[in-house]
């Protein structure tokens, strides 16, 4: 199911999991019982999120919202939610998280705080899918455009645990792997095509250590709107600047850069 924080409580409370906690925090002193309740609400509420390029035809928030996924067209960007949440699914996991349907872009507010809060979505989540709708299995992994997308390096730097699938939905090489950040093969490529080093694909601290060598890694990608090359990069810098969609990219950048410079004093990155 896609998250839906109302969805997970009414589904958590009326689930044998939870009749079965109730059940057992009366027999358990109160430590037993806080490790009991966190163990179970951490495995319920844990949720897989999406990568991918966007295309024609995303569902929004309103076009999904109070239907059931499986029953609607596949045209456009609904089957590609159809697979990813079948793919999380067969993976053992109840809750998927999509940018594309999973926030009300009617809403600014929601707008702002969800780009706010990207990095988070992704460094917590269980896993990360990376649909590669243009990769078929062969050749270089960094063929596919997903790589060169602004949005795309926070979701490649973010997650713990990340798996790649191809353009039909097969498993990046039929890997065994159940995370492509543990595979030195697949980091190698990574590494090798991103110029992004090992250390930082598997254990990436947001903030404003390395900020010019970050502002490198993102300096060839492109993004569809062009203040979203400064937007996608809040979150690696771990800064939280107003949204203003309409500014020039030369302006949203000379905002990031100046927060960058006041906050870090590193003068470089201009």
């Amino acid at each position: 199911m896609l998250c839906n924080r109302d969805e997970q409580v009414s589904h958590f409370i009326k689930s044998k999991r939870y009749k079965r906690l109730v059940s057992l925090c009366t027999t358990y002193d109160r430590h037993q019982q806080l490790e009991l309740i966190h163990a179970d609400i951490s495995r319920h509420f844990q949720y897989v999120t999406f990568s991918h390029r966007w295309g024609e035809g995303e569902p929004s928030l309103r076009d999904i919202e109070g239907r059931t996924i499986y029953g609607m067209s596949i045209k456009g960007g609904f089957g590609k939610l159809q697979a990813f949440c079948r793919v999380a699914l067969e993976l053992d996991h109840l809750w998927a998280w999509s940018d594309t349907c999973c926030i009300d872009k009617h809403s600014s507010a929601e707008v702002q705080e969800t780009i706010g809060s990207m990095f988070a979505w992704y460094r917590q989540s269980a896993l990360t899918i990376v649909h590669l709708s243009d990769f078929r299995d062969t050749g270089s992994l960094g063929s596919s455009e997903w790589f060169r997308r602004g949005w795309t390096l926070q979701e490649l730097l973010a997650p713990r645990s990340l798996l790649f699938y191809t353009e039909t939905w097969s498993l990046y090489k039929n890997l065994t792997s159940s995370n492509h950040k543990t595979d030195v093969t697949v980091l190698e490529e990574i590494e090798r095509e991103t110029g992004i080093e090992r250390r930082f694909l598997t254990n990436f601290s947001p903030g404003l250590d390395d900020a010019r060598l970050r502002l490198q890694w993102a300096s060839l990608r492109r993004t569809t709107r062009p203040e979203d090359i400064a937007y996608s990069l809040f979150g690696i810098f771990n800064l939280h600047l107003p949204i203003m969609y309409g500014e020039s990219a030369e302006n949203a950048l000379g905002r990031l850069l100046a927060e960058i410079v006041s906050q870090s004093g590193d003068i470089s990155v201009l």
